[in-house]
């Protein structure tokens, strides 16, 4: 669902300011219906099969929400239930000025979880929140690595002595997507040229695009 949902080739601007001929928009799956459940269920199944011990799981917002509220939900049908907890990206400036929302619990093992890994900025900041909040890390996953920029490097550095897991690579939802697109219909232009760049159009569905923007 992953590779149909958010990969999507074409020129992106990352918010590493980076450029990159593809982009991942995890949250178009996980706060689809099945997509959310699917989530969870494969975050839960990796968390059984490492043989984490944890109470709570929980990461940086926004990237993390669908997946920690996905997993904590599923995670109440079985006898081990796990919490949920939120990341501010800084503190709040009213009430209690906190940067963890719901689960905090002192001495507590947990899980940090995230969508797509970069660079790791975001894994590794709610990495330190929730030790600064006497909390420790049992491990950490992430739906995607992107396998550049040294992300996965950075947060295993991180996290140590926890362990990094990514559920899939870039090249994994690389490889379905153009396979899903490649097996599909011939669908030929009705218009000459694309609307997003004006070159040759090869398909119209839905729209006029071009080769590089029909995904």
């Amino acid at each position: 669902m992953l590779a149909e949902k958010s990969f999507r080739l074409g020129k992106f601007t990352l918010s590493s300011g980076a450029q990159s001929d593809y982009y991942i928009d995890c949250r178009a799956t996980t706060l689809d219906a099945e997509g959310a459940r699917l989530t969870g269920r494969a975050v839960l199944d990796e968390i059984a099969a490492r043989g984490w011990k944890a109470e709570a799981i929980g990461g940086l917002t926004l990237g993390a929400d669908p997946i920690v509220i996905s997993a904590a939900v599923l995670s109440a049908e079985s006898k081990s239930p796990i919490h949920g907890f939120l990341v501010r990206k800084q503190e709040k400036q009213h009430g209690t000025g906190q940067r963890i929302e719901g689960f905090q619990k002192r001495g507590a093992k947990v899980v940090i979880v995230d969508d797509v890994c970069t660079t790791g900025g975001s894994t590794v900041q709610a990495i330190e929140v929730a030790r600064a909040a006497g909390m420790e890390i049992a491990g950490v996953i992430c739906l995607v690595d992107r396998e550049e920029q040294n992300g996965r490097a950075n947060v295993e550095k991180a996290a140590t002595p926890a362990q990094f897991a990514a559920l899939f690579t870039t090249s994994d939802l690389r490889k379905e997507h153009e396979q899903a697109r490649d097996a599909g219909p011939q669908v030929y232009a009705a218009s000459d040229t694309c609307e997003m760049c004006g070159r040759p159009a090869v398909t119209n569905a839905p729209r006029p695009r071009c080769e590089m923007h029909r995904a």
